[in-house]
């Protein structure tokens, strides 16, 4: 296999290039279950996605020195309402953020100081093969359309990814970032829940910014975004009953 970053993303075991000398006879298959989302509770998402992640999933950001933003799809590690144990999507009518979409593809430097980024894909993924049915990824020598409109998706993925990369930086420098914190009482429960190790916009801070910050950031479409996430909190407790109702009883301990 040839050389891949060493530091992989989530859900990746294995980089490698796509080639049509190595990976002429290769097709993808459709799957209709995704193994590799069970128990995975956080994932990553980008500002093009605020206004729909906000309808079906809290939105918070990463602790630490490089905060990124987070659609949480279960309240407690290793939980996630919106798979079931095969890996099947338990509802139709939710939004899949791209992060999800993109894998087993992704654009990656295969080496620190390369300048370009390559189409790669996870091998040990099941839907990618030399397989006697499915779209095949090449024609030939050629990428096929199925690769183009791959590659396409993962450029527009990148994209949105530096977007996000800027926006970080700008909240960051707002001084809106704080230590997230919810708490939730359920009925019948002595002692409340209370889930740390994470992010959010302080809301009175946001309040109280000057006239001229807010029309900035009104302008550069940060305000929306920052709003997109703080609407999306109320989904804490529809995620936290959403694990009561299957038998997934969250500890109280940090995401």
């Amino acid at each position: 296999m040839a050389s891949a970053p060493q530091s992989l993303p989530l859900f990746y075991n294995q980089l490698e290039p796509l080639s049509s000398q190595a990976h002429a006879d290769f097709r993808t298959k459709r799957m209709d279950r995704a193994p590799f989302l069970v128990g995975q509770h956080a994932i990553p998402v980008t500002v093009d996605e605020f206004a729909l992640v906000q309808r079906f999933m809290p939105i918070v950001f990463s602790s630490g020195d490089d905060p990124i933003p987070l659609a949480l799809m279960g309240l407690n590690e290793g939980v996630n309402v919106f798979i079931d144990a095969e890996g099947k999507l338990i509802e139709q009518n939710f939004y899949v953020p791209a992060y999800i979409r993109r894998y087993p593809f992704l654009l990656a430097r295969l080496t620190p100081d390369a300048q370009e980024l390559s189409l790669c894909f996870d091998p040990t993924y099941e839907g990618v093969g030399a397989f006697d049915e499915g779209e095949p990824l090449f024609n030939g020598t050629e990428p096929s359309e199925l690769t183009k409109n791959i590659l396409q998706f993962n450029e527009t993925f990148e994209t949105a990814g530096m977007r996000t990369q800027q926006f970080m930086v700008e909240l960051k420098e707002s001084g809106l970032l704080t230590e997230g914190e919810v708490t939730i009482q359920p009925e019948g429960s002595e002692q409340p829940f209370v889930y740390r190790g994470f992010q959010m916009v302080d809301e009175n801070k946001l309040r109280d910014l000057r006239g001229d910050q807010l029309r900035k950031m009104s302008q550069n479409g940060m305000l929306p975004l920052l709003y997109a996430h703080l609407f999306s909190l109320a989904l804490m407790r529809e995620i936290f009953q959403r694990q009561l109702d299957r038998g997934l009883m969250p500890a109280p301990a940090a995401l």
